[in-house]
């Protein structure tokens, strides 16, 4: 059960990077990418199932910081679906949605790593 803790652990950490990653590379011209929109999805799915697989356990779970967090992970990952709909149909991303989408993913970053 530990090391399929750390691959979803690993995985979280990938979509992590391919969502700011993603933000801070078009940052002059903002636009939703493919790997931010797939980031998006990996960070909502990896995190759910940790949180399953601490819940099954005997770990302790801070669901108020869980529910932060998923509510943030909503958030980053409608925006990233807009903007990556509008980038594939050839319309102009706002930089507001642009912005929202990687700002938005290392708010939860942080909220991950300084909530304790």
């Amino acid at each position: 059960m530990e090391f399929l803790k750390l691959i979803l652990v690993l995985l979280h950490f990938i979509g992590a990077a391919a969502l700011v990653g993603g933000w801070l590379s078009n940052f002059k011209t903002p636009t939703v990418t493919n790997w931010q929109f797939y980031g998006a999805i990996i960070q909502l799915v990896t995190g759910l199932l940790l949180v399953g697989l601490i819940e099954m356990g005997d770990g302790q779970l801070n669901h108020v910081k869980i529910g932060v967090k998923l509510v943030l992970a909503i958030g980053v990952f409608v925006a990233a679906l807009i903007g990556w709909r509008k980038a594939r149909a050839g319309q102009e991303v706002s930089t507001g949605l642009a912005h929202g989408t990687g700002g938005t993913a290392l708010i939860a970053m942080a909220v991950a790593m300084l909530w304790r």
